[in-house]
């Protein structure tokens, strides 16, 4: 690997962190960073997925004083682990193509429900109106479906897990995205388990990317904590919508 090419893989790395710890989508900077190398499209998202994994976890100890402390949220972590497992079998077996061309629309379907919460509320009703085991069942279903995602593919997890938890959880959006980094991490932990065995990774490009990864996914979590919620969901919508529609013109081509 040259230097421009390293310098292009640390730099993409860098901003997929600080992304992620914010909104999620990261891997919609790295991904195509890795095609831009010469990576083949199913090598650079195996790569993708262990490169960023590192962002996911710096994300997580960075805002960890954030974490809502309510009992039962850690049960979340065995079903995204379950999920993630689930998607990454998927992903090694089975065609892309179909899975490509409904990705953008789960993407954008999951920012419509983050910037239409309050609507969706008075529908669904109030986060803090919802029997507990209601509210169990709902988060456990949602953390899975989204894990399986994210081991499928992984752009845009975070912004389809605030969207979800957002909905059902009666927490500030900075609580919530923190609950989003700490799945986020066990899912890229359980892709690196699966696809450094089964997968084709590009350890050199990954071990560029992962380290610039950890600073970026750790500088944006302390930058989250200090913006107001209502900036930080209207970024997060934006950039969902806007991922989704990158997504869709890519499936489409």
């Amino acid at each position: 690997m040259d230097l421009p090419a390293f310098a292009l893989l640390v730099g993409a790395g860098l901003a997929a962190g600080t992304v992620n710890a914010a909104a999620g989508g990261g891997s919609l900077i790295t991904f195509p960073a890795l095609i831009a190398v010469g990576l083949p499209p199913v090598s650079a998202n195996v790569t993708n997925a262990i490169a960023v994994c590192p962002g996911y976890v710096a994300s997580t100890v960075g805002s960890r004083d954030d974490l809502p402390r309510r009992r039962g949220l850690w049960r979340l972590v065995p079903t995204a682990v379950a999920g993630a497992v689930l998607g990454c079998v998927l992903l090694l077996i089975t065609p892309p193509r179909a899975f490509e061309l409904i990705v953008p629309f789960l993407v954008i379907s999951a920012a419509a429900v983050l910037g239409f919460q309050n609507q969706l509320r008075r529908l669904v009703g109030e986060p803090h109106d919802l029997p507990a085991g209601r509210e169990q069942v709902s988060l456990q279903a949602m953390t899975f479906f989204c894990a399986a995602y994210g081991g499928y593919f992984g752009a845009a997890l975070g912004v389809m897990l605030v969207a979800g938890l957002a909905l059902v959880l009666d927490e500030a959006l900075n609580g919530v995205v923190a609950l989003k980094n700490l799945l986020s991490a066990a899912v890229g932990v359980t892709t690196v388990a699966v696809f450094a065995i089964f997968g084709p990774v590009d350890w050199v490009a990954a071990l560029a990317v992962a380290p610039a990864t950890i600073v970026g996914g750790y500088v944006g979590a302390r930058v989250v904590r200090k913006l107001p919620p209502t900036v930080l969901r209207f970024g997060i919508v934006v950039f969902g919508v806007g991922i989704g529609v990158l997504l869709l013109t890519r499936a489409l081509r």
